[in-house]
């Protein structure tokens, strides 16, 4: 029953020696099955020697519809290499890395579920049990593993700023001033003219940054691009002549119809005041000429 239950639970590395009902749903005693989990893993060297167990209790998806509470109690050893830094070490398997709390498996369903199921990173997290800090660097090492390390050419590139968050600033004293460490402005690459949406996105809003990004393409990769639509922004304006001076500037429809649409409104907000004041004015005259 034991084996049977070690695979239904499906940890490479754990055995199931045990099975409870508990408050919250099953506990699940698990013990270290790997023999490869007793060497050093500064030098590799098999241990022989054992400081004791602990018990420590990593996090899992539901099973059976039920989230189970996991109990590994694992050895701590000793390394008797002498040349070797570490003097002691605590049994690791890769379902369940060193110093984590959670499954391997648990963290790459959270970030599948942003990268692959539509979710947002909050509401991976509430789905999963955790916070949303774990949820945000599984997504990004999700698209690290699916993202190639560069994009493909395109043609037609799009420029434009997002803000999120505060900036936060730190006091440097060789100089006396504040300096900012975190900017509260983005820059983000889309590809508009194929299918493969944000190119990428760099912190701060500076000419540099934007340059910065686009000189990390490869020659190939900036020559193919022939329209960069931004926004009536002279900061993406100065970095795109400097690096890809062979494109053309384009401004998206949107600022367009925005500038548009406030000239139009203070167009009609200066005739109304006019208006209201010649009215005025003959309402004076009048009543001037009535008492005389």
């Amino acid at each position: 029953m034991v084996e049977d239950t070690t695979r239904l639970l499906g940890l490479a590395g754990l055995a199931v020696v045990g099975v409870a009902d508990g408050p919250d749903g099953p506990v699940v005693d698990l013990v270290t099955a790997d023999e490869q989990a007793r060497q050093c893993p500064e030098c590799g060297t098999p241990a022989r020697r054992s400081k004791g167990r602990r018990v420590t209790r990593p996090r899992d998806l539901p099973v059976g519809g039920r989230r189970p509470s996991l109990r590994w109690c694992k050895r701590r050893w000793r390394c008797d290499e002498p040349g070797c830094r570490r003097g002691s070490f605590t049994e690791a398997v890769a379902a369940v890395p060193a110093r984590k709390r959670l499954t391997a498996r648990l963290r790459a369903a959270a970030g599948a579920a942003v990268a692959d199921g539509g979710r947002t990173v909050v509401q991976s997290a509430r789905d999963h049990e955790v916070s949303w800090p774990v949820v945000a660097a599984a997504f990004a090492a999700h698209a690290a593993a699916v993202l190639p390390e560069q994009p493909r050419p395109v043609e037609v590139l799009g420029i434009d700023e997002i803000r999120r968050g505060r900036p936060k600033f730190v006091f440097d004293e060789a100089t006396g001033t504040w300096q900012s460490t975190v900017d509260r402005w983005h820059v983000g690459f889309c590809d508009l003219s194929g299918g493969q949406g944000l190119l990428g996105q760099v912190e701060g809003r500076t000419a540099q940054v934007v340059a910065d990004w686009l000189l990390a393409r490869p020659p190939q990769w900036r020559d193919q691009v022939r329209h960069v639509a931004i926004d009536m922004c002279t900061i993406f304006k100065s970095a795109v002549e400097r690096v890809l001076p062979h494109a053309q500037l384009v401004v998206d429809h949107f600022h367009l119809v925005q500038l548009a649409n406030a000239t139009v409104t203070e167009v009609r907000r200066r005739v109304t005041v006019q208006a209201a004041a010649g009215a005025d004015a003959k309402a004076t005259v009048s009543g001037s000429c009535a008492t005389g």
